[in-house]
């Protein structure tokens, strides 16, 4: 957690307190950016051009509680690997069903270590991982994840519904559900 100290001596333009911000937040931030962007080289230049924006907007950030300065970057970054990937043109990428897909109780995904779902999520199609990362991570809702990529409400359920099949065959392929 950031000290409300350290937040306004950055938002003065301390170096130091800037610094500190970064290193307290980057590696969280950065795994953040890896969900979107899978290669390393592109996550760490949006990662970079999130701090630049945090760092420079954070004088005019509103402190509404304990944490809500790490949401409030965590939105930027997110913000900033949806610029990046709508600048590839490729978001939302949309998938058509795979129909190898196999369906599983929904419980599979929850059997999975943190680091194997990570692993999962990086293979999904930009699409289905795009959505999922918006809606089973970061909390959005269809209709704000519709507005978010310029897709229908309906698109964004069929995404979310296709990734988690997807995911499901993943873990199937990898061996890692136990029925029991």
């Amino acid at each position: 957690m950031i000290h409300q100290q350290t937040i306004a001596k950055a938002r003065k333009g301390d170096q130091r307190a800037m610094k500190d911000i970064f290193h307290a937040q980057s590696k969280a931030l950065f795994m953040l950016c890896l969900r979107y962007i899978p290669h390393q080289a592109d996550a760490e230049d949006v990662l970079s051009a999130a701090f630049s924006k945090i760092f420079e907007k954070l004088s005019g950030f509103k402190n509404q509680g304990e944490g809500s300065l790490e949401a409030w970057m965590r939105q930027v970054v997110v913000n900033e690997c949806l610029m990046f990937l709508r600048k590839k043109q490729k978001a939302p990428m949309m998938v058509e069903p795979d129909s190898t897909i196999t369906a599983l109780e929904d419980n599979a995904i929850n059997q999975l270590t943190n680091q194997e779902l990570f692993q999962l999520i990086l293979q999904l199609p930009e699409g289905y991982r795009t959505v999922f990362n918006l809606y089973e991570i970061e909390g959005y809702n269809h209709k704000e994840i519709s507005e978010k990529l310029n897709i229908s409400v309906g698109t964004s359920k069929s995404q979310l519904s296709k990734a988690k099949a997807y995911l499901k065959n993943l873990i199937i392929k990898h061996g890692w559900y136990n029925a029991s």
